[in-house]
């Protein structure tokens, strides 16, 4: 009997090692920090930001690294100088006002054009990872309404 109960021990032991060992690989795996939970009202879900470079005077383009859990999104929004989004990790959704959605997967690139209105985030079931490069010298973000479900789920 004890050395039934020292086998489920050492099988407890190995199932929680490999549960510790698959977040430790997912969080090595990733490229960039992901950052501190965002506490605006920008979003809607779980959105982490870490900036990597802030704009100044000797560069005047923002990037970070922004990461959505399943189903967040930024509200719609624009930005003066434009905005390049690269997406790292999931599967991710972006739109422009006036188009439809498209998916975005790993190692997809979207210019968003100045001034055009769009919003960006995860599908509805899987995290999406970005960086986001964008220009300043022509004024900050402008935030606009937020994105509701029947736009957010819309094929």
């Amino acid at each position: 009997m004890k050395l039934k109960y020292f086998f489920l021990a050492v099988a407890a032991l190995f199932m929680a090692c490999t549960e510790d060992q698959k977040t430790t690989d997912t969080a090595a795996s990733a490229i960039f920090p992901q950052g501190d939970k965002n506490t605006n009202d920008n979003f809607i879900g779980e959105v982490w930001v870490k900036s990597l470079v802030e704009a100044d005077s000797l560069n005047e383009t923002a990037v970070g690294n922004v990461t959505f859990a399943p189903g967040a999104r930024s509200k719609w929004h624009s930005h003066p100088a434009g905005q390049i989004i690269l997406a790292t990790e999931g599967v991710g959704y972006y739109q422009e006002k006036g188009r439809s959605k498209i998916i975005l997967n790993k190692g997809d690139v979207v210019k968003c054009p100045p001034n055009l209105p769009h919003w960006h985030g995860a599908s509805a079931d899987t995290k999406f990872v970005q960086v986001a490069i964008t220009g300043r010298q022509h004024g900050p973000t402008v935030w606009l309404e937020a994105v509701p479900d029947s736009v957010y789920l819309a094929k």
